[in-house]
């Protein structure tokens, strides 16, 4: 089949005005809820969109591990490409796209780094191999194989067997402060429902209905 032709018809579900949240995170936690009760596939999957100082981008998946009202939390190495790209530039951009729903949302904001407290929380609940993991990778720099990786992690294995793992300095927790979130309900006609909330400058927010 050609690419071209691949079309869903999108017959769901609408989203109105009256019936959505005043506030983006209770409005999103409305939505979270409902991926989580249809068993999607890791709904807290986030397609993270950062950029350099001088605008060159980069995206890629990671995994949501927490939200409130002051923003959207995940973890990882401070030292990889995404941790250097939002040291240089903190405005970055986050993307849930639940499928089977026909919804997506959309968040845009600063990104900063959670408390020392929080980030130990958050990684003293992981697994004792994601632990390990932690500090056998040096995120998005270059090996030369694989079995150098395992070998690391095998040394970690035996010198931390019985031990606590601690967190590593370079391996912590970003919180995203939205500043628009906005929710895309899949509309038939290709005449989507878009709902765009905005952070107001004396507080609260503001929601539009943007066009398809």
């Amino acid at each position: 089949m050609d690419v071209a032709d691949l079309r869903e018809e999108y017959t769901r579900a609408g989203l109105k005005e009256s019936e959505a949240h005043p506030g983006p995170v209770e409005q999103f936690g409305k939505w979270f809820d409902e991926a989580l009760a249809a068993n999607l596939h890791e709904p807290n999957a986030i397609t993270l969109a950062t950029a350099t100082s001088d605008g060159r981008p980069s995206a890629r998946v990671v995994l949501l591990k927490g939200f409130d009202e002051r923003g959207f939390v995940f973890y990882t190495n401070y030292e990889g490409r995404k941790g250097r790209e939002l040291e240089e530039n903190p405005y970055c951009a986050l993307v849930f796209y639940w499928g089977e729903l026909e919804r997506q949302v959309r968040v845009e904001g600063r990104a900063s780094r959670v408390s020392a407290e929080e980030s130990d929380a958050y990684y003293r609940s992981r697994p004792w191999g994601s632990r390990l993991g932690a500090w056998a990778s040096e995120q998005s720099r270059p090996v030369g194989d694989r079995a150098t990786l395992e070998e690391r992690l095998r040394e970690l294995e035996a010198g931390y067997e019985g031990r606590e793992v601690p967190r590593p300095p370079f391996w912590g927790g970003y919180r995203v402060e939205p500043e628009t979130v906005e929710f895309w309900q899949g509309r038939e006609n290709r005449l989507h429902d878009r709902l765009l909330y905005r952070r107001k400058s004396g507080g609260g927010w503001s929601m539009e209905r943007l066009q398809p």
